[in-house]
């Protein structure tokens, strides 16, 4: 049994790249959603955002976990931009595909901005799943092929949410 998670922090290749090594992590694809542009790619992306679809095996790996480690790795402080990169297609959202993925993430995101680590308050869109177009194949598994690429991703060690029992 999997889950699917999709989630937007900014360019796609350094997302994809750190996620697919947590443990229950069966597949990643990198894409476009949450836009209003059917058949999306790279040159016609209307609104849409770079993203991530994750199938993870929730018996190795939880969706709060996921989360946690999202945050980690970008900035979901900053409004349609991460490090160098600026635009609607570089926005942090969490396209949830359950009411116990939308609840999880509306506590996660409260656990954040409680604890006082991050630089500001979250900004990171929480909205339902829609269609994900699947980026060209010149973008798919990138860092793996290119290790020196560009990213701007990276997990910060102060970003780590302290423990709490219900957050499993």
């Amino acid at each position: 049994m999997t889950e699917r998670a999709v989630l937007a922090g900014g360019c796609f290749w350094g997302m994809q790249d750190l996620i697919r090594k947590l443990p229950g992590i069966v597949s990643t694809r990198v894409g476009y959603t949450g836009g209003d542009v059917p058949n999306a790619t790279y040159r016609n992306h209307g609104t849409h955002a770079e993203g991530i679809e994750i199938t993870f095996d929730p018996d190795k790996t939880s969706y709060r976990r996921l989360l946690e480690f999202f945050f980690q790795i970008h900035d979901p402080t900053t409004a349609n931009r991460q490090g160098n990169d600026v635009g609607m297609s570089y926005r942090s959202a969490i396209y949830y595909a359950s009411d116990e993925q939308k609840r999880v993430a509306e506590e996660t995101i409260a656990d954040v901005n409680a604890s006082g680590l991050w630089p500001g308050k979250v900004v990171t869109e929480l909205e339902p799943v829609g269609d994900f177009w699947e980026a060209e194949p010149e973008h798919q598994d990138y860092l793996e092929r290119y290790p020196n690429g560009y990213t701007c991703h990276f997990p910060r060690p102060d970003w780590v949410l302290p423990r709490r029992d219900a957050a499993e």
